[in-house]
């Protein structure tokens, strides 16, 4: 009974499409769901350095240096809990569908802020002619 069986799964395997994907050239789109989880995302430009993430983080994952302008994340210290989003007031941190990739260093993501551009300074109004005493 059991050779039947083997072969009747043999023969449907070997004509029917292949069961999976084929990883390297077809990539699964992820599907984005609301409670999906998968690593933090920052957009620095819209971050104005309060901490709030930092302070809120339960694993110390997040440091934040205001005078540097400098926001890093140890993503191996991460547990993905969505807590610096929800406390984020600029709601410039975001969670992003795609996990970590794999890593054998102990890196963290440093993002630092470009420098903005010094305002142009204001022409000066022309001077008043001072009148000379009499």
């Amino acid at each position: 009974m059991s050779v039947l069986g083997m072969t009747r799964t043999t023969m449907q395997n070997l004509f029917s499409r292949p069961s999976t994907r084929r990883y390297p050239t077809k990539v699964k789109e992820p599907h984005r769901t609301p409670k999906s989880r998968g690593r933090i995302q920052i957009d620095i430009e819209a971050c104005i350095f309060c901490s709030a993430c930092a302070k809120r983080c339960p694993t110390d994952a997040i440091i934040v240096s205001k005078p540097d302008k400098v926001w890093e994340i140890d993503r191996l210290r991460c547990c993905t809990c969505n807590a610096c989003v929800e406390v984020c007031p600029k709601k410039c941190l975001d969670m992003d569908v795609r996990y970590t990739l794999p890593t054998v260093t102990k890196d963290k993501d440093i993002f630092k802020q470009a420098p903005r551009p010094p305002k142009p300074a204001e022409p000066a109004s022309p001077a008043k002619p001072v009148n000379p005493p009499a």
